[in-house]
């Protein structure tokens, strides 16, 4: 049972030196655990929390659950019932080698370690016992490059979500979620972290007092001051386009924990880090491409297909064949200037219509499927100014700003290249090289930016998801989880682990859970 005590009113008031307004109410709730944040990872925690028999409270700040949770398709596991029965035999140490080297080695392993075997419970659990059924294995490489650990669960994360909340609502009286209820301080006793304050959808301030706190609310990536202040990658001077957000229409992701849990003294750890994603056309909101409408579906499909790319100066600057690396095309636009146009002749354009699309667009458009909504795509992005037609290539080039002679010389090299049926400068597969018509239009071109679906800084956390202080030191009560964690990630999102972010959030979480029930019983967690 959740008390309310004009003792713990007092305390909480104490610890927090404030005077509320005569008009605000005041609550005192008092629990095992709160959690800050209701999205994939908090979900994750409080499903745990409650079926380890654990009172909790999750916080969240929206007037909905599950944030940006609701968008990925799957998630890592390693080492699974699922890939055990289809002799897929990818270990722990492989991904962990693979992630370290991805990163430089500039992350920490055992942290590393930690969220990589932990995904194993994690996948089973959704497997096994919320019976969330598989798409599959999916992967954005070669088969032979791929570490095979993207799980497609039906219904993508948000049955996962669905299943985490119903774990939570199920407990009855040991749990509580409150939406529209943004955390707005850690409370601290003699430096141990014991509740959050928070402020009800009617202004009323809620002390929540607990044995533990879990700081959940997805890292900074809707935070435009954040952003501009850390990631490098939006604000150096000399691109053309900053990079973009592809986050929900209404994002709560603003770095309240992270900020919360510096100003108890918090270390933080690889902020400049996000998760990019390119190319995306400029259409505002960028995720209505990711789950909106057919025609921007398939134009951003259509935008990544392998025949020519060129950034601001008409010129190529990445292998087209790697069009579904979107990591990697990230980074390369990144050193481009940050925009790249994509060139189409008629020939090519009949092929996608009618054949479909070379290279898949994540599990959302895939090849070989007929693009049928791309005049539409066309229509709508020329009225917008990213999609454009000409009848001639120097006209072609003067609409989207590129010098026309750098244009035409970049298409006659590939055309050279394609009766080669060889790249040398980029490496780009032969059966991708197919020669342009340059005397019959017409050509057409669509502009592509760069955009960021995750932070991946924050704060910097032991094995078992303690926040640590910037000495190293633990911070006593508080743990951090997801998309706030810190020191993961060197300088982009490692699509060699692919569906790292949405599972480390959810095996953080349930991790954080056990460790935090288990210290407050006075065990040792199992590392």
């Amino acid at each position: 049972m959740f008390t309310i005590s004009r003792r713990n009113l007092i305390t909480a008031a104490v610890l927090t030196a404030v005077t509320s307004p005569a008009w605000a109410k005041t609550q005192t709730i008092n629990t095992d655990i709160v959690i800050i944040g209701g999205g994939l990872g908090g979900l994750s925690a409080g499903s745990t929390a409650v079926k380890h028999g654990a009172r909790v409270v999750v916080l969240e700040k929206l007037g909905v659950l599950g944030g940006a949770g609701h968008f990925p398709e799957g998630s890592l596991g390693v080492q699974t019932t699922w890939q055990k029965a289809h002799g897929i035999n990818t270990t722990v140490d492989q991904v962990l080698d693979a992630s370290l080297e991805y990163h430089h080695f500039r992350a920490d392993p055992e942290v590393l370690r930690a969220l990589i075997a932990g995904s194993t419970d994690t996948i089973n659990e959704i497997l096994n016992e919320a019976h969330i059924g598989m798409r599959g294995i999916r992967t954005m490489y070669p088969k032979n490059e791929s570490l095979m650990t993207w799980h497609l669960f039906k219904g993508g994360c948000e049955a996962v979500l669905d299943y985490y909340e119903k774990n939570i609502r199920a407990a009855g009286d040991r749990a509580q979620i409150l939406t529209s209820t943004p955390a707005q301080k850690l409370l601290t006793n003699n430096g141990q972290i014991v509740g959050v304050e928070a402020k009800s959808a009617k202004g009323d301030t809620i002390f929540v007092m607990a044995k533990k706190v879990i700081i959940a609310t997805g890292g900074f990536a809707a935070n435009k001051e954040m952003i501009a202040k850390y990631v490098a990658d939006s604000s150096t001077p000399g691109m053309v386009e900053p990079i973009w957000l592809r986050g929900p229409e209404k994002d709560g992701r603003t770095g309240d924990g992270i900020n919360m849990a510096q100003l108890v003294g918090a270390g933080l750890a690889g902020m400049q880090t996000v998760a990019g994603n390119a190319p995306y056309l400029p259409d505002n909101p960028p995720i209505r491409q990711f789950s909106g409408p057919d025609y921007l579906k398939q134009g951003r499909c259509a935008l990544a297909q392998p025949w020519l790319w060129v950034n601001h100066e008409g010129k190529r600057f990445f292998n087209e064949s790697r069009g579904s690396v979107f990591v990697d095309v990230y980074n390369a636009m990144t050193t481009a200037g940050g925009v790249m146009y994509t060139i189409f002749d008629q020939k090519k354009m009949d092929t996608m219509v009618n054949k479909g699309a070379l290279l898949p667009f994540n599990a959302i458009v895939l090849a070989g499927v007929p693009l049928k909504e791309l005049p539409k795509t066309w229509e709508e992005g020329m009225k917008r100014g990213w999609a454009f037609k000409a009848d001639t290539i120097e006209d072609l080039a003067n609409q989207i700003g590129v010098p026309p002679k750098n244009l035409r010389a970049t298409m006659e090299r590939v055309n050279k290249f394609a009766a080669e049926k060889r790249d040398p400068d980029f490496g780009r597969k032969p059966e991708h090289l197919e020669a342009f018509d340059m005397n019959h239009g017409p050509y057409y071109a669509l502009k592509g930016i760069r955009a960021h679906f995750l932070t991946l800084g924050g704060v910097t956390v032991t094995p078992r998801f303690e926040a640590k202080n910037l000495q190293g030191d633990v911070i006593p009560n508080l743990y951090v989880i997801g998309q706030d964690i810190g020191g993961l990630y060197d300088s982009t999102y490692d699509l060699r682990c692919e569906g790292s972010a949405s599972s480390f959030a959810m095996t953080s979480g349930r991790l954080a859970a056990i460790h935090a029930i288990d210290a407050i019983k006075g065990k040792t967690s199992s590392m």
